[in-house]
């Protein structure tokens, strides 16, 4: 199944690192958010991986362009007058990766609507490039196939200003809307399941996915929520990635569950 990460957006309220790449290539540790999120889903045999890119997108081509050289034990033989590259050991993960320019000032929607050539006639998974969670991704699907809606969210209890959910007692979505200052409610952590009528709801480029298409899947009753009560942190700003670079520097990162 492939996991579609959104990573196409300038980044703005990070603005100290995002003016060089896009936000979800600002680094934990010593590898991007990108990375981090990947191996949340790799860990659970997801590696099937379909990246909208817009912002900087090139930096993100490169980085993977470079990714198996860097991880992998080399030889660089000059000696016959020509350069031969021999690889002897190789640490990479076992990812299909295809970084898509979905456009510079595409909305969400439209760079989901963008992916649809790579996606076909399959359900897909898809979230943000700027949060990490410790949920159990095989559990959001099987919650996903025991409902047949078009689409499930990850819902979290959070004070922070995100998309606002009203869920009733069967875990169905019946209002999705977007951020109000006041709201302290569940909200929507990304981590989705798609279905591709879910392309449907999608008009173009300037489709900004959680309005229209998400507010449309909430009143046709084609919208479901997964809770997750556990760790979820997004990284808007630098105080948030400073939460993050403690956590991974403590040996206390809820979301890295696989080993170095």
């Amino acid at each position: 199944m492939k996991v579609v990460l959104l990573a196409g957006g300038f980044g703005t309220r990070i603005t100290e690192e995002s003016r060089y790449k896009p936000k979800p290539m600002v680094e934990i540790g010593d590898k991007p958010m990108l990375w981090h999120i990947m191996k949340m889903y790799s860990y659970y045999g997801f590696n099937d991986f379909i990246i909208c890119a817009g912002y900087k997108q090139q930096v993100i081509k490169e980085w993977f362009a470079d990714y198996f050289l860097f991880n992998s034990d080399v030889t660089f033989d000059f000696t016959s007058g020509r350069e031969e590259t021999i690889v002897h050991n190789q640490h990479c993960e076992p990812w299909r990766v295809t970084v898509v320019n979905t456009g510079l000032n595409t909305m969400t929607g439209g760079r989901i609507k963008r992916i649809q050539p790579y996606i076909g006639d399959e359900t897909f998974m898809m979230t943000y490039g700027d949060a990490v969670c410790d949920v159990d991704i095989t559990k959001i699907l099987a919650f996903h196939r025991s409902h047949g809606k078009i689409a499930t969210l990850t819902a979290v209890m959070q004070d922070q200003q995100k998309g606002v959910l009203n869920i009733d007692g069967m875990n169905a979505v019946k209002s999705f809307r977007e951020k109000n200052q006041n709201d302290g409610a569940p909200i929507n952590a990304g981590f989705m399941v798609l279905e591709p009528a879910i392309f449907d709801y999608i008009e173009g480029d300037r489709t900004i996915f959680e309005r229209e298409p998400l507010e449309r899947l909430a009143a046709e009753g084609e919208l479901m929520s997964y809770m997750h009560r556990g760790f979820w942190q997004c990284m808007d700003t630098t105080r948030e990635k400073e939460i993050l670079e403690n956590l991974l520097a403590s040996g206390n990162a809820p979301w890295k569950k696989w080993e170095d």
